[in-house]
């Protein structure tokens, strides 16, 4: 009888997991579509096109597609340019400090950096905006206007610290002290589950830390020591990115109803609005 129960819980895991994995999938729709058109046009012949101006269409058509398969609402949409526009102007900064680079030439580059480098911060929102309605997201305890101000302050901190001191571990520990309590709601198979808010950030910063190499060993862009020969991002970028994260995340969550909402209080419950 006992091993019955622990047969049946180890099925319903694996359920669950699998089924986890498979809404994660459908999460990264446009990301796993725009990653395999650069995986793709590394392989193509010689073409008259520049390639990151083929990519530039290519993340256009993309685009476009989602929209006409219903990958995100109009509502989430205006999240994605925001974070496109947002990303743009992050590239111009970090280009032009020596960050990275984007060695091809193109049509399509305003002071070095191309106009599809947005497209990743784009796929970036819209795996945050899916994640909303495929897994009924809700937050509970989220304070509002703390987060956003942190999220700000350090999307800000990291385009200024070429210039000004680099406060975004200080800012980093002011949003984990912020968001401590506040709790993701999400739901699999039926079963509702949580984690930290914090933790989520962190996850997801790990992610895009692995697709960050991927995509530097496809050649979206180059950091200076991977110029002469590819190497892995360096570890320290996952921090970067989880801290990043919040600020696509209080963009996202400024597009969604907000129920009995007090400000920075602690009863603060963000609810999902849009069908699934």
């Amino acid at each position: 009888m006992h091993m019955a129960k622990i047969l049946h819980g180890t099925g319903t895991l694996a359920r669950q997991l699998a089924h986890f994995a498979w809404l994660q999938a459908r999460c990264c729709a446009f990301a796993a579509a725009l990653f395999g058109g650069m995986a793709a046009s590394t392989q193509l012949p010689p073409l008259p096109v520049a390639h990151y101006d083929l990519l530039l269409a290519y993340g256009v058509l993309l685009t476009a597609a989602g929209c006409l398969l219903g990958w995100e609402t109009r509502r989430e949409v205006a999240v994605v340019a925001a974070c496109h526009i947002l990303g743009l102007a992050f590239e111009l900064v970090k280009v032009h400090v020596g960050s990275w680079s984007y060695p091809e030439p193109a049509l399509t580059k305003i002071a070095g950096v191309p106009l599809y480098g947005g497209f990743m911060y784009a796929a970036v929102a819209s795996y945050v905006c899916r994640a909303w309605r495929l897994l009924d997201l809700t937050i509970t305890d989220y304070r509002t206007r703390a987060t956003a101000a942190l999220a700000i302050a350090l999307y800000g901190n990291f385009l200024t610290h070429h210039w000004l001191p680099d406060l975004r571990w200080p800012l980093g520990a002011l949003l984990l002290a912020v968001t401590a309590g506040s709790q993701v709601h999400f739901t699999i198979d039926e079963h509702r589950h949580r984690m930290p808010l914090a933790l989520s950030f962190t996850l997801i910063g790990f992610f895009l830390w692995l697709a960050e190499n991927l995509a530097t060993y496809l050649g979206a862009w180059r950091y200076p020591d991977q110029l002469d020969d590819w190497q892995p991002v360096p570890l320290a970028k996952w921090a970067s990115w989880a801290l990043l994260i919040s600020i696509t995340f209080v963009i996202s969550s400024s597009r969604r109803h907000t129920s009995n909402d007090t400000g920075d209080g602690p009863n603060t419950l963000l609810r999902r609005t849009s069908s699934a």
